[in-house]
């Protein structure tokens, strides 16, 4: 059995990063009148020529795109950092000592799946560098970004599908390890495979590698909706992000998707 550990965070954040008040509360209504010409709205959009009033986002209902960019995802940057000590080094990892300390982002594979939807599912493979970092104590931050569709629709302003402005976040937390009662009730083999299909040469139990179910038990979010004028930037609190309904989550798209 996997012990459990006990991970702490770290996240790289822009240097620009700031806590975004809501409009109405923090800029004069004449220049609220000029952002508003900018403004993306969840689950609205603007024609040319209308005169739609725009909605600047609360935490909840970032919270909520941030739930749905989870749903929609399926890949992510998993970050730690490589401990001081060289000692937990593998022969055959043949590390350079002048990495002690110093921050691997990489890319991991996680799903949506149960008991609790908001905390991402982790097939944990044990000689992976991520791993062998978390459990000598490193840190972990997964973070995600929004991909728009390829056909999504076009936009007169250049902004719209900018990497820039499109909404990412990042979830801190610690690493659990599934138990079997939850594995078969929830079916997670089955639910991870359906968004991975080639990782089933990896699940616990294969000739390859030893690997492990899991979960990153999500303690806090930081989230970056967009540019600041239009979207809310900072932390979302975790019982709010926890508190989203999928059925909250179906219910919007994000900039580009089409209208359910």
């Amino acid at each position: 059995m996997v012990p459990s550990m006990r991970i702490l965070s770290i996240t790289l954040l822009p240097v620009f990063t700031f806590f975004q008040p809501r409009v109405s509360l923090a800029i004069p209504q004449q220049q609220q009148q000029q952002q508003q010409q900018h403004v993306l709205l969840l689950g609205q959009s603007s024609e040319q020529g209308s005169t739609t009033s725009f909605h600047f986002p609360t935490i909840h209902e970032s919270a909520v795109q941030a739930r749905r960019i989870l749903n929609l995802s399926s890949i992510a940057t998993f970050s730690t950092v490589f401990p001081p000590s060289h000692d937990s080094a593998s022969s055959l990892e043949n590390r350079p000592v002048g990495v002690a300390g110093a921050p691997i982002g990489q890319m991991e594979y996680y799903a949506s799946c149960g008991p609790d939807l908001y905390n991402p599912t982790l097939l944990a493979v044990s000689i992976a560098t991520t791993y062998r970092n978390a459990r000598a104590g490193s840190n972990v931050t997964l973070s995600l970004r929004y991909h728009p569709p390829s056909n999504h629709p076009a936009s007169k302003d250049p902004y719209t599908y900018s990497p820039a402005n499109l909404p990412r976040l990042s979830l801190i937390g610690r690493i659990e390890p599934l138990s079997r009662e939850e594995i078969e009730r929830n079916e997670i083999k089955a639910c991870f495979l359906a968004r991975h299909p080639d990782a089933k040469i990896w699940t616990p139990g294969n000739d390859i590698h030893e690997s492990w179910w899991a979960r990153l038990v999500v303690e806090e979010v930081y989230w970056f909706g967009g540019f600041g004028d239009r979207a809310y930037i900072g932390w979302i609190p975790a019982d709010v992000y926890r508190a989203v309904t999928e059925k909250e989550v179906e219910a919007i798209r994000l900039v580009g998707e089409e209208k359910g």
